[in-house]
């Protein structure tokens, strides 16, 4: 199948690009194979030189001493803004700062260290970049610290998105029209959160096992190691992932499709039982306001796996079954986002708009029109033979969709509802 593919697109740049994302492996064993019988084309002599290349790279890692350079000034330098409270004294529950600049940071770091290990930078990419980030600050600073406003909780929720967004950008280098390099931005997105998961748990282990030491010796280290490791490590984390990704790309590559596979079926399994134990237990969402929370937030964590699944589904054979699972999957989610849009109706109906039935109403919209592309793409790619990156390429071409709500919520949300 792969071998297939690979000759009826030899002239067709932009779907080799997409095969190789999809299996790099599968890729590179079948067109090997049948170089010969395509030798003749100089797209092919690329393809032989880059994959020859990568497997010599990937044999041996040689890593620069500016990346690692890079990779301190940035958690050095995210870790000096997370800790500006103490250095300034500044009251932490009055003013809010984590919940106001956390997210901000975490992005600042990643941005800054996308910029550094850059071939070459553009000083009009660097320009827009500082004035968002800028204006984000400022912004997000001068709002009232006040935790009970709907709308001031909603910006500082959204705003972190909107830099993903601005990230999104940075790591494409700012070129909106290839899809292609969005796809591999939603790709490294799912190896980011594996790589961060698994760096938590092994940092929360070693956290564990440095206090119980020093306790054992007579010292409480909690307060100290807290506010000067973990703080730092945490805002830290997403930056050291992402060195990795870059450096060591063949880990992510073969744990990521893993992960994909394994979750995909269970997830539909447990959104199955959950959907029956709801009409079994009478849990009404219409009703019950931190039900439809919990609702929306398992709507939002299933679309994400829903995405990351596609984005990782293998090209080098059919995978009948995976296919399958994600198209149940995506209709399974689909009647979960109905319901709940019929409950923001609802409570739209009876108690009026409010920041918070506004934003929701908008992201499960939002999630709902992308559903519905992404099962039509689904059910063609099951039932009509069609490949599985038409999937891809329309979640990449949906992405700026995402852009506009979280700028809307941002900064709209507050003034159209107010600030209190």
């Amino acid at each position: 199948m792969m071998k297939n593919t690979i000759k009826d697109n030899i002239d067709n740049p932009q779907q080799l690009e997409i095969l190789f994302n999809a299996d790099k492996k599968g890729f590179k064993k079948s067109f090997l194979e049948i170089y010969p019988e395509i030798s003749d084309n100089k797209i092919s002599g690329f393809w032989k030189t880059r994959l020859e290349f990568g497997s010599l790279h990937e044999e041996s890692v040689i890593i620069k001493k500016t990346d690692i350079l890079f990779l301190i000034i940035t958690c050095a330098i995210a870790g000096l803004l997370i800790k500006i409270p103490q250095i300034f004294n500044i009251g932490l529950i009055d003013f809010l700062f984590y919940e106001k600049n956390a997210g901000l940071i975490v992005l600042l770091g990643l941005s800054i260290y996308a910029f550094l290990t850059k071939e070459s930078i553009k000083a009009r990419h660097l320009v827009i970049a500082l004035v968002v980030f800028v204006i984000s600050a400022v912004y997000i600073n001068l709002l009232p610290s006040n935790s009970e406003s709907n709308s001031i909780n909603l910006a500082y929720l959204h705003l972190p998105l909107m830099l993903w967004c601005l990230y999104g950008l940075i790591f494409i280098d700012f070129n909106t029209k290839d899809k292609i390099k969005r796809i591999d931005y939603i790709k490294y997105n799912g190896e980011l959160a594996i790589l961060m998961a698994l760096i938590a748990i092994t940092g929360g282990i070693l956290t564990g096992v440095t206090i119980g030491l020093f306790e054992a010796i007579g010292l409480r280290v909690e307060e100290f190691y807290f506010n000067y490791i973990v703080i730092t490590g945490m805002v830290s984390l997403p930056v050291v992932a992402t060195f990795i990704i870059r450096n060591y790309p063949f880990i992510a590559n073969k744990i990521a499709p893993v992960i994909a596979n394994i979750f995909s079926p269970l997830v539909l399994l447990t959104l199955v039982v959950y959907l029956v134990s709801i009409i079994v237990t009478g849990k009404d969402p219409y009703n019950d306001r931190d039900f439809l929370i919990i609702f929306n937030l398992m709507l939002l964590g299933v679309m994400a796996i829903v995405v990351f699944s596609i984005s990782e589904t293998s090209l080098s054979k059919r995978q009948r079954f995976n296919e399958m699972t994600l198209f149940a999957l995506t209709i399974v989610t689909l009647i979960v986002d109905l319901v709940a849009l019929s409950a923001i109706i609802y409570r739209l109906g009876e108690f009026g708009f409010t920041p918070n039935r506004t934003a929701v109403l908008g992201s499960n919209l939002l999630i709902f029109g992308n559903l519905v592309l992404i099962m039509i793409d689904l059910y063609r790619v099951n039932f009509r033979n069609k490949q599985i990156s038409k999937v891809e390429l329309t979640i990449a071409r949906y992405l700026p969709v995402y852009t506009l709500w979280t700028i809307f919520v941002v900064f709209g949300i507050p003034i159209i509802f107010g600030l209190n």
